[in-house]
């Protein structure tokens, strides 16, 4: 027994010391000891004495900057905000800018081989499939019935309630939002309802364990160097403990809900899980695949309805011409749902989406890896290996590209000649762009639409504190921290 213990106590103690040393050489890889400006106010974090939140130092850094780049040494980090430089990484040098070894590893545990975490040919036999199949008729249809049905089913009911409440209840606009489409995202993958829009507003176990899953996977990419999580994931201990139980919760129900509908068969099904079931046998592989279209479809859109919702508080001339909108599309009976059609009609509400989102993206920024040494157009050098990111939230906010009214919310801008008129995919990379660009936007933005327009034409929705500076948690999409608040009444007629 003695002999057992000091073998494990020296074997303990040896690989401690190693990864104490490992760590050391890393931080003097990244010369950790940068003592520029920008590298020691984020060490030491001062820049939080000025700046609510990173993204929005970040955005400071990048205006004062001449090329719009900043490289932030202690993280070996090049951030830009440069069109330019956007479609350079996007599409005209695709193929140096992977997603890389580094950011697959960090949402490996979760996603595994799903299409977001993978590069070359895994992603392109992916991306053929969910091409093929989320541009289908049918697929784009099933899709608008689980929204309507959703919306019809649980939220109007749930506001209705809300607004019915004469002693003024308040509802966390976000909790709702990731809730509904949790519920539509689960319906349109897997075929499952959840059930966390009913009026109990129950806790889900699989929402839950989602929820803690992404979060945690975000503290791994912000870890000062990625031993750490490691560490901690080789002793199972911490955070990493925690992911690890919350994940194996999320792959246990998906595997539960793929074993049955391979028992029961699937032809006849018109979720996403059904469709690859067709042409994919590895069952873990066609889980992967599904958790992150899950990932993608249930935060994405709630994060841009929470925005876009503070945004109409602090607007309300854009909520009268988004109602007068639809009164002439849709006539004045406003417990009607919009049809695919009218939606298309609805140019004024795309416009108030889409600046909503140039604003405050789902996706604040997006990384990646570079596999040779390269020159960007602005002339910044990369070094093979480097990080290079580019900020949709910092581009939202710049005068060189929007002009001098950036910082206002102006759905205007994007209407010319009574129409909505789409900007460039790198001048706007909020669904990314070039050979990745996200294949789920035009149903996210038939979700959103039909959300917003539901809500707006019913109710008067209006934040409890509109003119607050939102605080974003860590994740992987933009999460309002402590949540929104609103108060819901009945809408007002004469004053819409």
């Amino acid at each position: 027994m003695d002999l057992q213990f000091s073998f494990c106590f020296v074997f303990f103690t040896f690989t401690a010391v190693f990864f104490l040393f490992s760590f050391s050489l890393y931080i003097l890889r990244l010369n950790r000891c940068c003592n520029c400006d920008v590298c020691t106010a984020f060490i030491t974090r001062s820049w939080a004495a000025e700046f609510v939140n990173l993204s929005d130092w970040y955005t400071h850094l990048l205006r004062k900057s001449p090329t719009g780049t900043i490289h932030l040494h202690v993280l070996n980090n090049i951030i830009t905000s440069n069109p330019d430089n956007v479609e350079y990484m996007l599409k005209t040098n695709f193929d140096n800018y992977p997603k890389g070894k580094a950011f697959s590893t960090i949402l490996g545990d979760l996603l595994g081989r799903g299409i977001f975490n993978v590069d070359g040919k895994c992603w392109r036999f992916q991306r053929k499939m969910a091409s093929l199949e989320l541009g289908s008729v049918s697929i784009r249809s099933h899709a608008l019935n689980v929204v309507v049905d959703e919306i019809e089913s649980r939220l109007i009911p749930l506001f209705s309630s809300v607004a019915e409440n004469k002693d003024g209840a308040v509802l966390d606009l976000q909790d709702v939002f990731r809730r509904f489409s949790f519920d539509t995202i689960c319906k349109f993958s897997f075929g499952l309802d959840p059930g966390s829009l009913k009026p109990s507003l129950p806790v889900s176990e699989l929402e839950s364990a989602f929820d803690l899953s992404s979060k945690l996977c975000a503290e791994r990419a912000m870890a000062p160097s990625p031993l750490i999580w490691k560490i901690k994931r080789l002793f199972n201990i911490g955070s990493e403990k925690n992911l690890k139980e919350s994940i194996k919760i999320v792959k246990r129900m998906a595997d539960q809900v793929i074993k049955t509908r391979r028992e029961t068969g699937f032809s006849s099904n018109n979720d996403l899980l059904s469709r690859f079931m067709g042409s994919i046998s590895d069952d873990d592989y066609l889980r992967d695949i599904v958790i992150s279209f899950l990932l993608a479809g249930r935060d994405t859109v709630a994060s841009a309805l929470t925005s876009f919702f503070l945004l109409m508080s602090q607007n309300p001339k854009v909520v009268k011409k988004i109602r007068e909108e639809s009164d002439q599309v849709m006539g004045e009976t406003r417990d009607t749902l919009a049809s695919f059609k009218d939606l298309q009609n609805l140019h004024y509400l795309q416009a108030a989406l889409h600046e909503s989102m140039r604003l405050y993206p789902p996706v604040q920024f997006d990384s990646k890896f570079t596999k040779q040494e390269d020159v960007l157009p602005d002339g910044t050098f990369v070094r093979r290996g480097s990080r290079v990111t580019y900020h949709p939230y910092a581009m939202g906010r710049m005068e060189r590209i929007w002009g001098p009214d950036a910082l206002e919310f102006k759905p205007e801008r994007w209407i010319r000649n009574g129409e909505f008129k789409a900007e460039s995919a790198y001048k706007y990379p909020v669904y990314q762009g070039g050979v990745r660009v996200c294949l789920g936007r035009e149903m996210s933005l038939v979700e959103m639409k039909s959300v917003a327009l539901c809500l707006i034409r019913r109710f008067d929705v209006r934040v409890v504190n509109p003119s607050q500076a939102l605080r974003f948690a860590p994740g992987l999409t933009a999460t309002v921290s402590g949540g929104l608040p609103a108060v819901v009444r009945p809408i007002d007629l004469q004053s819409s």
